[in-house]
């Protein structure tokens, strides 16, 4: 990279289309493994106009009074009224479901990888929470804008909107916040002027302290002109198409599977778990700077395809000790991982928005950094 550059990253508000997608896959699941820890989900969203549709495959011995959960969902995030276009009381709620494939069962029940694929997992030592800086600040203003709206501070706003961040790097270094950009759905009566002092006291300031902002820093809202028309109403979402919001906003790769409405044993999920856990530890254990890691699996094995891992020229020990080290450390076996991240629980609801990585959050398991020891020794430093 060069000395000096930009970087930047995206979130969404948990009332865009695919966000409310992606919690009520979740919420579907967490209804499931509150009753039944070993059922098994595959449940995909789709929202539009006074729609919503539920479609997937499930294994479970409870029963889930489906279309309630998802209108508690749409409820909870404030589609609340039918002049939004989309309301829990009055949307259409369809259903198809079915048993999970017996070909893919035989494989997934004697403790094998429920498909194929590559996940990675990344952390940087530039935060407290090992995440880069631009996606945390665009998940903390999303957050913020869900905050204000929902505690009556600004009123006028409606559940959709996104926002993007751009910050400078020196040296490696995150060093300001350069440009912020957001798109607020709001009330039609709201005016321009109106909502640009608003959202810079209410949501950016608080976000974005004085030490972080470049002198001038720009604050872009509603590029249009006007976002009063917003959510379902306008723009169809699905689950799973917010994937880089899910993870580091860009600035790590992925590797195409998404995580909302997959029970454990779905490595897409499982494994992009563990392989943040593992990065994480390896960081703050002080092995590298960065660490990137990549876990492979084929579907009904449980060993992994491949291990790998790349620390960007970082790295305070050879790098092929830190991937050596991996498997000899980690649980790596799809019901190693479940087991030692406890992910048999109902717990994901609320990672279905701004972001599964780098949150204060007990129940987020791959978060902690409790095998810094085992890392270090393996390591022998």
């Amino acid at each position: 990279m060069p000395k000096s550059y930009f970087l930047t990253s995206e979130s969404v508000t948990e009332g865009h289309p695919d966000k409310v997608c992606d919690q009520v896959s979740d919420a579907i699941l967490d209804a499931v493994l509150a009753d039944d820890p070993l059922g098994r989900v595959a449940i995909e969203t789709l929202v539009t106009t006074g729609t919503c549709f539920v479609a997937g495959e499930m294994h479970t011995e409870t029963y889930v009074p489906i279309e309630s959960v998802v209108r508690q969902v749409v409820s909870d995030i404030g589609y609340t009224r039918a002049k939004y276009g989309f309301d829990f009381e009055t949307m259409g709620v369809l259903l198809a479901i079915h048993e999970q494939s017996s070909e893919i069962a035989q494989g997934v029940v004697v403790g094998g990888a429920g498909d194929q694929g590559m996940m990675f997992g990344y952390a940087t030592n530039e935060t407290p929470e090992g995440m880069p800086l631009p996606i945390l600040l665009a998940h903390r203003l999303a957050r913020r804008l869900a905050e204000v709206r929902k505690n009556g501070t600004l009123p006028y706003l409606r559940p959709d909107g996104k926002t993007q961040v751009t910050v400078r790097y020196e040296d490696e270094k995150p060093i300001e916040v350069t440009k912020v950009l957001l798109a607020a759905q709001h009330a039609p009566s709201t005016t321009r002027d109106e909502m640009e002092e608003d959202i810079r006291e209410h949501v950016v300031y608080p976000v974005i302290l004085d030490e972080l902002r470049a002198e001038g820093m720009p604050i872009l809202l509603n590029r249009t002109g006007s976002f009063s028309m917003g959510g379902p109403q306008v723009d169809t979402g699905l689950t799973g198409r917010k994937i880089i919001v899910d993870t580091y906003g860009g600035l790590a790769r992925h590797g195409g599977g998404a995580f909302s409405g997959k029970d454990p044993t779905k490595v897409d999920r499982s494994g992009a778990y563990m392989a943040r856990y593992i990065a994480k530890n390896i960081v703050f254990a002080g092995l590298a700077d960065k660490c990137e890691v990549q876990i492979a699996y084929a579907i009904g094995d449980a060993e992994p395809f491949s291990v790998a891992a790349w620390t960007f020229g970082t790295h305070k020990v050879p790098e092929e000790t830190i991937a050596k080290l991996i498997p000899e450390v980690f649980p790596l076996t799809p019901q190693g991982m479940i087991d030692h991240l406890n992910l048999r629980r109902p717990i994901y609801k609320k990672t279905a928005a701004y972001g599964h990585f780098g949150r204060n959050d007990p129940d987020f398991t791959w978060e902690a950094t409790d095998m810094i020891d085992a890392v270090r020794a393996a390591a022998q430093v």
